[in-house]
């Protein structure tokens, strides 16, 4: 069983335009007679269209093109002529990054040679009569990548019978316009056995004004109340990390400009202002954002802190700043991947992070995946139905393998050495790479015989100067229960942190850039608001001491809903030494 992972609208000059259009050379007129896609492309021009990237919809498709090409860097004709694709291709090419909502970035990743553009699915339209399907560039761009030529309609013919040979023209175009539309969605549904195209979106019509699905207002409404905010603030282990990372890096942050992705409450920002940033610009796209700036100019830092309105995706910093030093954000959820924000602070890092030395905090996450006896979440959320006040509620306990379980698990429930899944970089890594697979192999360190009924995944996060990768044999720091946690800087009984003389010697810089500030999500660590994730087993695994599990982690963003995640595990169990393996065991989850 397998799981799919799953770059000026220009018109020719005013001379030619006339030129073309007063010509009553009968070849000019044979060669429009053989171009009919022109007519087609014109008319493409006049819907409404959506950028490739944006939710924007614009009046043309020259319109949406031209502002994919200045803002995103992507130029659909250029890349059409460089992979030297043709019709059915470059409409392939366009579903494709509809469909999976391509990042510039992630575009950039591609060759050409992928199998998606052989792929009957991606003839599918994602948006019914999308414009960008029926533009030709081929005879209609410019070589120096300038919008569709107006050769045919900017200018009205000259005289009566170049008019009337015109219309004959344009109505045979029209005539094989229809018919060539008509071929293709017959060819898309006798391929796929339905009755139309819009079935197979669920759009009645033509979908130019269709709702495009939000996964995005609940997500930043939970952000508005005040309990989640709570949460994560007293979380210590996660706040002392980022205060510790911030506040004792004074020459990183001195004078820096400093862009915090999701501020919430602002309080990294605070830090930042705190540790002699020069200006902070918190973004904030929930109702948070109004408390935020409150308190920032409750704690008289609203010279230094600005807090933006807005999705990052969206916001504009001002004139002046084309880049910033640091981002700082807490993005990370459950299963680390949980909620997709890595994605838009992906995004600013490509829009506004300083392309030579700028530095992202954090700077590197590794995700971690471990056997787990899950003894007592077996208790709690599957053998506690089979006797409620004696009755048999089992029922309620079939569906719960089919999500993952967030909870805190013991580490005495872990029987295994932990197995690195994923290693993000966030200097280089692409929101694409994000989906991914990966082989993992567990062994067993119980010394008795025991069951495994789950897998146990936790996040380790590691903030750096420099942003280099760290090598996976530098370890994470585990905070234990009772530990004094950044006495530094974090307050102890109402005593403000002490006050140090700041030092700005060569010492201290060379200081700052060999320390690395660490924290792990794992039952090895004390607990933090991201527990672990846990992937309960249909069948327990019978193991002793050198059992070997392994197999292949699957993991994407959910169709659904691109803020979940869906998880694919395919294992199988060897007892060890000369044993046979057993067959492999597929099992599917979602993170919500």
């Amino acid at each position: 069983m397998s799981i799919r992972f799953a770059a000026l609208p220009h018109t020719q000059d005013d001379a030619d335009d006339r030129a073309t259009s007063s010509s009553s050379d009968s070849e000019d007129y044979a060669e429009e007679d053989n171009n009919f896609e022109d007519w087609v492309s014109d008319q493409g021009q006049l819907q409404a269209c959506r950028s490739l990237f944006e939710d924007k919809t614009f009046t043309t498709a020259a319109e949406a093109l031209t502002y994919d090409k200045f803002t995103h860097g992507f130029d659909l004709d250029a890349v059409s002529r460089q992979w030297k694709l043709d019709l059915h291709r470059r409409i392939r090419l366009i579903n494709f990054i509809r469909k999976h909502k391509l990042t510039p970035t992630d575009v950039g990743n591609l060759t050409g040679a992928e199998t998606f553009f052989t792929s009957e699915d991606y003839l599918i339209p994602v948006i019914e009569d999308d414009p960008l399907l029926q533009l030709d560039f081929d005879d209609d761009w410019s070589d120096d990548g300038g919008g569709p030529s107006a050769e045919h309609g900017s200018n009205a013919p000259s005289d009566l019978p170049n008019a009337l040979r015109r219309i004959s023209i344009l109505e045979k175009k029209l005539s094989q316009a229809q018919n060539d539309l008509s071929d293709y969605r017959r060819l898309i549904t006798q391929n796929l056995g339905v009755s139309s195209i819009a079935e197979i979106i669920n759009d009645p019509g033509p979908s130019s004004s269709e709702a495009l699905r939000d996964d995005d207002t609940h997500y930043f409404q939970s952000y508005g109340y005040n309990d989640i905010h709570a949460v994560m603030i007293q979380d210590k282990v996660r706040t002392s990390s980022y205060a510790s990372f911030i506040l004792t890096n004074p020459i990183l942050f001195r004078d820096a400009i400093v862009l915090d992705v999701g501020c919430g409450t602002g309080i990294l920002s605070l830090f930042a202002a705190k540790s002699g940033a020069k200006h902070v610009y918190a973004v904030e796209a929930s109702d948070v954002a109004e408390k935020a700036e409150k308190i920032i100019q409750a704690n008289g830092l609203e010279n230094i802190i600005t807090v933006i309105r807005g999705k990052v995706e969206e916001i504009t910093l001002p004139d002046d700043i084309d880049h910033v030093d640091i981002i700082i954000s807490e993005w990370m959820g459950y299963a680390l991947l949980y909620e997709s924000m890595l994605d838009s602070v992906l995004h600013a890092r490509e829009r506004f992070l300083r392309p030579n030395g700028g530095v992202m905090a954090p700077s590197q996450c590794r995700i971690m995946l471990a056997l787990c006896e899950g003894n007592e979440i077996m208790k709690d959320r599957v053998d506690f139905w089979n006797d409620v006040y004696g009755f048999d509620l089992s029922e309620m306990a079939h569906d719960v393998c089919k999500d993952a379980i967030i909870d805190v698990v013991g580490l005495e429930s872990v029987i295994s050495e932990p197995c690195l899944l994923k290693d993000l970089h966030l200097r280089s890594i692409t929101a694409r790479q994000l989906d991914f697979a990966s082989s993992f192999s567990l062994t067993s360190t119980s010394p008795m015989r025991t069951k495994i009924h789950a897998f146990v995944l936790y996040f380790d996060t590691f903030f750096t100067t420099t942003g280099d990768p760290l090598s996976p044999d530098v370890p994470v720091r585990s905070i234990k229960d009772g530990d004094v946690t950044l006495a530094e800087v974090w307050p102890i009984a109402g005593k403000p942190p002490p006050k140090r003389r700041a030092s700005v010697g060569p010492g201290l810089k060379e200081r700052e850039e060999k320390r690395v500030i660490s924290f792990s999500t794992g039952p090895m660590s004390q607990s933090t608001h991201w527990k672990q994730t846990l992937f309960l087993l249909k069948d327990p695994i019978s193991a002793e001491e050198g059992t070997i599990v392994s197999g292949t982690f699957y993991c994407k963003k959910s169709e659904g809903n691109s803020r979940e995640l869906d998880i694919e595990i395919h294992y199988s169990v060897r007892k060890g030494g000369d044993a046979p393996t057993s067959e492999v065991v597929v099992q599917m989850y979602k993170v919500r």
